[in-house]
């Protein structure tokens, strides 16, 4: 009997990244990696995702091994529901694009589809930091915050697959979102110095001591720690992970975040329930994605 292998792809506005792994989560070869260039005409775009689960496929000895199904993980917002990309600002040209429906057509093979989010936190929920737990949190800080939910093994997406989009939420003067990204880091820089700085630039300030870099990332932990402390007490999940580029910075924010949590959390939680961040990397995404796939077929 053939062993059977998933494909996920992480598909961003950025770069697409495939791999393949089994059931249990093994990666099986280094993953491909495609600059997306998300201004590119939909066709161009589309055949640069397809063209990498090709690539992945070439990779596998097809005689020894069974595909039986692709995940993807796609930047939103979409329609989970019918495999559609709606009107998502990192791919203009792709609006109301049915991707699922073009990817099946194309490998005839089962084809699941999921927020890229979602998929990064599904992952560390099954395979990383979230392994053996049931119910998990968690947030990709990147440019902007992404937030999942994943319980008894599934992906919460709710009756409109929204469920955990806290981005627009308001908070202070604006949106979480507003305070809590790489473009809230470098809004609170600003108004702390004067100065535009990138959240890169002012984690490597930060690295060098600082001090408006280092307020700066103190404040961004206690901005986090609202949307935190809005998840725990509402879903009292075993552990929040936090994921994306951002949270390579933790150790800038994690004191002033963890100071702010436990006072504006339930005192079970309080006493528990632990942040950490997310342990698979930038494999995260695609390992999620395929986990679409392991869990359907």
């Amino acid at each position: 009997m053939k062993n059977k292998i998933y494909i996920g792809v992480d598909f961003g506005g950025t770069k697409i990244l495939a791999g393949a792994m089994t059931r249990k989560g093994e990666v099986l070869f280094e993953p491909v990696k495609i600059l997306t260039n998300g201004t590119d005409e939909p066709e161009k775009i589309f055949k640069k995702v397809t063209d990498s689960i090709k690539e992945v496929m070439n990779k596998i000895d097809l005689k020894t091994v069974n595909v039986v199904g692709i995940g993807l993980g796609v930047t939103g917002p979409i329609d989970i529901k019918n495999g559609v990309i709606l009107e998502c600002p990192q791919l203009p040209t792709m609006h109301f694009f049915p991707l699922r429906k073009r990817v099946e057509g194309l490998f005839h093979l089962p084809v699941y589809m999921n927020n890229d989010a979602n998929c990064l936190i599904y992952g560390e929920a099954l395979f990383g930091s979230g392994a053996g737990l049931n119910n998990i949190v968690g947030f990709t800080l990147g440019t902007g915050i992404g937030c999942a939910v994943v319980v008894d093994k599934k992906i919460l997406n709710g009756s409109t697959d929204s469920a955990a989009e806290i981005w627009p939420s308001p908070y202070l003067d604006g949106t979480i979102e507003d305070y809590v990204s790489g473009a809230g880091i470098s809004k609170i820089y600003k108004r702390i110095c004067g100065e535009e700085k990138s959240s890169l630039e002012i984690f490597r300030l930060a690295e060098n001591g600082d001090e408006n870099a280092l307020t700066a990332w103190d404040e961004f932990g206690k901005h986090l720690a609202v949307a935190i402390s809005w998840s725990i007490n509402l879903i009292d999940p075993d552990i929040v992970i936090l994921g994306g580029s951002i949270s390579n910075v933790f150790k800038f924010f994690s004191s002033s975040m963890e100071k702010n949590l436990r006072r504006w959390i339930c005192p079970a939680p309080a006493e528990k329930t632990k942040v950490v961040c997310a342990k698979l990397g930038s494999n995260a995404g695609f390992i999620g994605a395929a986990a679409l796939a392991v869990n359907k077929v």
